[in-house]
């Protein structure tokens, strides 16, 4: 059998040629592996390198860049019965292909994908939260994340990802191989490590507000279908982030107009108790309370960002613009 490795990447620098690597290094039982490199527009040398590794490089130089483009290219210029799709800042777990592809004797499975974790969860506190953020139970899940490992027949019987996306095509992909009939398994194994690679607010900010983009416009799409997908996540997200500002406003308002520290201190009160109960919620994931700490705070903040993100797309709509990649990595 053939698997088909499909790397995206642009200007991951280091970070390419550890993924690749990983990618080298798999234990590879009863299969043979081609590596393709899908490559959109670096300008750090990642094209030559990807090359000197031995990947067969697509060279993409589109106007609006995507990780839906990319994978798409990839699996489409691979001959591999199974394609595995990584991220070039990720390093793959050499047991993980080898562990997983008996799942795949079971006819309904389409997707196989495990756990994926930040390599240096402590180098910065965002790192540090947001590898909670990639924690899931195992089991049949609706949708799943950028790293997976699936059967090309079955992308080709849905004509693989929608490259109209700049972010969540994985879950829109999901949606349509469901609605075939097949299933998508998260499996407890380590998949990948992961370079998030986020140090400075702005960086944070933008992820966030990519996620909310995501949020509408694949909402509005599959609405224009006449389907039902991430509308109660936007909605929430809406309610939750007008009710952070309107408490916010309320505290330091009310503080100025009372001559009071009492307001103030409510709303921090407020925020401490609400972020303190979403960190015992997840308690389940890790034993690092700082780590835990900080993702509640993050589940509670990020609200913000993800509804700016919202607003920017139904702006860019009623305008007639599309956005392009939204990037928040620096190299």
């Amino acid at each position: 059998m053939l698997l088909s490795v499909v790397v995206i990447g642009r200007n991951e620098g280091e970070r390419l040629a550890a993924c690749l690597h990983s990618v080298q290094h798999m234990r590879r039982d009863g299969f043979t592996v081609e590596t393709i490199y899908v490559d959109s527009g670096s300008v750090d040398g990642s094209v030559e390198l990807a090359e000197a590794m031995g990947a067969r490089v697509v060279a993409l130089s589109p106007e609006r860049p995507s990780a839906a483009l990319g994978r798409n290219a990839g699996w489409r210029a691979g001959l591999g019965e199974m394609i595995l799709f990584l991220d070039g800042d990720t390093i793959l777990d050499p047991e993980f292909v080898a562990a997983s592809l008996p799942e795949f004797n079971a006819p309904e499975i389409a997707i196989v994908w495990g756990h994926r974790r930040e390599t240096r969860p402590r180098s910065s506190m965002y790192v540090r939260m947001l590898d909670l953020d990639w924690i899931y139970a195992p089991g049949f899940t609706p949708y799943c994340g950028g790293d997976a490992l699936m059967r090309r027949a079955v992308l080709e019987s849905v004509g693989g990802f929608d490259d109209t996306l700049i972010a969540g095509e994985e879950p829109e992909l999901c949606r349509r191989i469901a609605a075939k009939g097949f299933r998508i398994l998260h499996v407890d194994r380590k998949m990948t490590g992961h370079d998030l690679a986020i140090h400075h607010f702005s960086q944070y900010w933008r992820r966030n507000t990519r996620a909310g983009y995501a949020f509408a416009e694949v909402s509005d799409m599959l609405k224009a279908r006449g389907e039902s997908f991430w509308e109660e996540e936007a909605v929430k997200n809406r309610n939750r982030a007008l009710t952070h500002i309107a408490v916010l406003l309320a505290g330091v308002l009310g503080s100025v107009l009372l001559r009071s520290a009492l307001p103030l201190a409510l709303m921090i009160a407020f925020f401490a108790a609400i972020s303190l109960r979403s960190a015992l919620k997840n308690r389940w994931k890790t034993d690092d309370w700082v780590a835990l700490l900080l993702f509640g705070i993050h589940s509670h903040f990020q609200q913000l960002p993800i509804f700016w993100g919202q607003l920017k797309y139904k702006w860019n709509r009623r305008r007639g613009t599309r956005q392009k990649l939204v990037e928040y990595k620096r190299s």
